[in-house]
């Protein structure tokens, strides 16, 4: 494939964009982060990028220097000419607020997305948002890729002989219910009550488990309180064992502790975010391949949806 764009990594996102390049075949593009000794920080791009399609990595995770070093990073782009400017963010932070769930309170994620249409974005390709509605915050198109690309060929791997999808709440009953029809098995539903963020105050399991090889479906584990707490109540209804398939790894506080002490057999993510913790149950798949191949297609003007197996 003729090289007629480039790949530049944030900070955050150089392990990633590491191996995006390598499936590509392409070197990775030169860019300065300029660190100032109050924490400002600006960058530079080291070539020419005029007239060049780009593709700027960058996962949006705390601390939210990631997400401003994206906006410099595109704005840079910009100013310099770039042909189109793409986005590739495999987690989008501020996913969660996605509405006003309460009064006075702001829709972080409608923000973020203005704010980079503002900087001068062209294209955003991004990974499992928490709720698909949120592509129709953007005004550029948006690639919304899904871990499920990479998660069902590991899950058949296993060759779980009585397998039971199931989700860990009600709101990710869709994401669960396209696996469980992939693979034809049963759907089991987890009911919580949560009185405050990051918080399950109580928890219903909804269907039988009872002998079952379990697997939850979540677009991302933060404290693990209910996924934790799902598998526990699982293995006490009956279940044979309880795996879990989370598209992001934010393993934020107690999150590590919380899955090592837990009945789970393991936890899998994607490498959307990366994790430098200790737990011998957590165990990730990379997507470089997958974006990679989304690159390539977006390049060639190829379409991307046959790419999904659901």
């Amino acid at each position: 494939m003729e090289q007629n764009f480039l790949v530049f990594s944030g900070s955050a996102t150089q392990y990633l964009t590491e191996k995006i390049c390598a499936s590509l075949g392409v070197p990775q593009g030169k860019i300065i982060n300029t660190k100032f000794a109050d924490g400002e920080f600006s960058v530079s791009y080291e070539e020419s990028i005029r007239g060049r399609d780009i593709f700027l990595v960058q996962s949006t995770f705390p601390p939210t220097d990631n997400l401003m070093e994206l906006l410099l990073m595109i704005d840079a782009a910009k100013r310099a000419s770039a042909r189109s400017i793409n986005a590739v963010i495999p987690y989008f932070g501020w996913a969660r607020q996605d509405r006003k769930d309460k009064p006075r309170v702001a829709i972080g994620a409608k923000l973020v997305a203005d704010m980079l249409s503002v900087a001068g974005v062209n294209r955003v390709i991004t990974m499992d948002l928490h709720a698909d509605q949120e592509q129709g915050f953007f005004d550029v198109p948006v690639d919304h890729l899904y871990a499920s690309s990479v998660m069902l060929p590991y899950i058949e791997s296993l060759n779980l002989p009585n397998l039971v999808i199931a989700t860990p709440d009600v709101g990710g009953s869709k994401r669960a219910s396209a696996y469980s029809k992939y693979f034809g098995c049963p759907l089991v539903l987890c009911n919580k009550v949560r009185p405050r963020p990051n918080e399950v105050g109580t928890m219903q399991v909804i269907g039988d488990v009872t002998d079952a090889d379990v697997v939850l479906i979540d677009d991302m584990v933060d404290t693990a309180g209910t996924i934790t707490k799902a598998a526990d109540i699982m293995m006490e209804s009956g279940a044979h064992s309880v795996r879990a398939i989370a598209s992001h790894c934010v393993m934020s506080g107690p999150a590590s502790e919380r899955v090592q002490a837990s009945k789970l057999t393991e936890i899998v993510f994607t490498d959307s975010i990366p994790y430098s913790a200790r737990c011998a149950k957590v165990k990730q798949i990379s997507i470089a391949g997958l974006i990679a191949e989304t690159i390539r297609r977006v390049v060639e003007n190829k379409s991307i949806s046959n790419q999904y197996l659901i």
